[in-house]
């Protein structure tokens, strides 16, 4: 964008050196034209009055005069006395041009070897009728040189503007890479660098304002993970406790009936804890979403091939047709933890519900695109985007299967958090998951 805006202001400064140019050009043209055009009215009243007090003779005399001078300044006269037919009697202008000496008409002329020069002519007597031009100089030199000026002093000028226009460019730029910066990595010293200058103008008012903004932020997500960390700590420490207890119970030597009560309420603990840290889970994940920092690079090729080896056994004891393809060298910025997690919750959901017997095919290609799909009972209409929903599960489901409605709520906020999206795409029979980067 600074670079468009430097050149932007070079072309115009182009633009403007021209437009100066040829209005300068056009002025100096119409100003010589205007003298010359004075020149000749003031040079022939004088010629009149000398023939009305002193005649033809001393006219022609003075006419001689006059064409034995060269003006300094180059806009040479020339003459004509002619008497009525045209003939010349006076002057250096060979034949009587196209004017009309009767109205004492003036306008531009050829005269000698094509020299355009300013006349006018007039009467001066029944037989006798004059015409005085003058060369407008020599205008080809003069602005010659001030096209060269403006040649000189426009590049000056432009490079000036480029050089200055960069610099401002420069500097504004690295301003506003600051608060980038910040965003991308909101440190507390970077913060406190950006809190520390005087608002001079709008972009300072605005690196204050961000540095604030994202002070707070911090301040609110470390409020919500304290909070968390403490409520999953007051929740989960006494759950602990009682399965402790349980455990007891049970290595005292408990009968049959209250040994089995005692596995459930163990069993409905663990649920409740893995209830508790999905939930956490989901809230970090969403908290975080779109934020980049701690992304590193993940080689996902070989991240998902170690866990289809590892669900490889699993899916034989259950009885499912588990394959999987994985394309090489697929490399993506994330959080490998959570991107396993993702994985594993997608595995997790497919073995669950597609009865034995079923096939489960993972498929990992470039772009990166996940596809897990089944060809168990699928998800009804109805249901396809409430699933991604916490705690809702598909109507097609045993109230009595395991899981608590939390995997998918946490696969899609993992998703959304690495800028990828998880969506249920039709299919024909079974469930298909898809997993890829979000349309820019």
């Amino acid at each position: 964008m600074f670079s468009r805006i430097v050149r932007l202001a070079i072309l115009l400064s182009l633009a403007l050196v021209s437009g100066l140019w040829i209005l300068t050009d056009q002025t100096i043209r119409a100003t010589v034209a205007a003298s010359a055009r004075k020149a000749v009215d003031v040079d022939l009243a004088g010629l009149v009055d000398i023939y009305a007090t002193s005649g033809r003779g001393e006219l022609e005399r003075r006419i001689a005069d006059r064409l034995a001078i060269t003006p300094s300044d180059g806009g040479a006269p020339h003459y004509l006395l002619a008497d009525a037919r045209g003939a010349r009697l006076a002057g250096d202008i060979a034949e009587w041009p196209e004017l009309d000496a009767g109205v004492s008409e003036s306008g531009t002329i050829r005269i000698g070897a094509g020299t355009e020069v300013y006349a006018r002519a007039t009467r001066l007597g029944p037989a006798l009728q004059l015409v005085v031009a003058r060369d407008t100089g020599d205008n080809g030199a003069l602005l010659q040189r001030v096209a060269l000026v403006f040649l000189g002093g426009g590049a000056l000028f432009v490079l000036l503007v480029g050089g200055l226009g960069r610099a401002a460019a420069g500097r504004l730029h690295w301003r506003i890479e600051r608060i980038n910066d910040a965003f991308r990595d909101s440190d507390e010293d970077r913060l406190a660098t950006l809190r520390g200058g005087a608002a001079r103008d709008e972009i300072d008012e605005l690196t204050g304002h961000s540095a604030a903004a994202l002070s707070r932020q911090k301040r609110l997500i470390e409020a919500y993970r304290d909070a968390s960390d403490q409520i999953a700590h007051e929740i989960r420490t006494p759950l602990m406790h009682l399965d402790g207890r349980l455990t007891k119970a049970l290595a005292a030597g408990a009968d049959s009936a209250v040994a089995a009560r005692l596995l459930e309420a163990r069993g409905d603990i663990k649920r409740l804890v893995a209830m508790l840290e999905s939930l956490l889970d989901i809230a970090a994940s969403k908290a975080r979403r779109g934020d980049r920092h701690g992304l590193r690079p993940v080689d996902l090729s070989a991240m998902v091939t170690r866990i289809c080896e590892l669900y490889a056994d699993s899916a034989e004891d259950s009885g499912h047709d588990f394959s999987w393809s994985v394309a090489p060298g697929i490399v993506f910025e994330g959080e490998e933890s959570q991107l396993g997690q993702l994985v594993t919750n997608l595995l997790d959901n497919a073995l669950k519900y597609a009865p034995a017997g079923s096939m489960v095919r993972l498929k990992l290609a470039p772009g990166p695109v996940l596809t897990v799909e089944d060809d168990g009972p699928g998800v009804p209409e109805a249901d396809r985007e409430k699933i991604f929903e916490r705690f809702h599960r598909s109507a097609n489901v045993r109230r009595d299967a395991p899981g608590s409605g939390l995997g998918l709520a946490l696969a899609r906020a993992i998703a959304e958090r690495h800028d990828l999206t998880l969506t249920l795409a039709p299919s024909e029979k079974g469930a298909r998951f898809i997993v890829k980067e979000q349309a820019t």
